[in-house]
């Protein structure tokens, strides 16, 4: 079924090997310092690193109130690819995500795909801020990698 009505897409090309930015997206240690806008903080709940293996990261918001994100992993293929379900409560639930790893010499070209159920959701969420979103995410990841996990 074709499913690029429903993707919303980002692409970024980051400064680091692909080693390392598959690290900062498989280790629970790497994943709580990024994984989070700028400000907030993110507790690894859960992350079993595994087709059919279960994440859950939880997100304190300032009203007091928890941002919940978590699924289950449906597709890894060292150093190219992670896919998952995926629910970020209370924004976005029943989506797919998928993260793309391809090495460009010493830096790593990626793309980070959200797939939604419908056209229509895919909308809603862009009109929600969903590309302001992820790409303060990635500008975190993009300084993480520069500053903590330089070889």
């Amino acid at each position: 079924m074709d499913k690029s009505n429903r993707t919303v897409s980002i692409k970024r090309t980051f400064d680091a090997s692909i080693e390392l930015v598959w690290e900062a997206w498989t280790q629970p240690e790497h994943i709580a310092q990024w994984w989070s806008p700028k400000g907030m903080e993110t507790k690894v709940i859960e992350h079993h690193f595994e087709i059919g293996g279960k994440w859950k990261y939880i997100m304190p918001m300032p009203d007091g109130n928890e941002f919940i994100a978590e699924g289950t992993y449906t597709d890894i293929v060292k150093l190219e690819k992670i896919s998952s379900s995926a629910n970020f409560k209370p924004m976005t639930e029943g989506v797919k995500i998928e993260a793309l790893f391809k090495k460009n010499g010493s830096q790593t070209d990626f793309t980070f795909n959200v797939i939604h159920p419908t056209e229509a959701y895919r909308i809603a969420q862009e009109k929600m801020g969903i590309l302001n979103g992820w790409g303060s995410v990635f500008t975190r990841l993009d300084e993480y990698l520069n500053t903590n996990l330089t070889t």
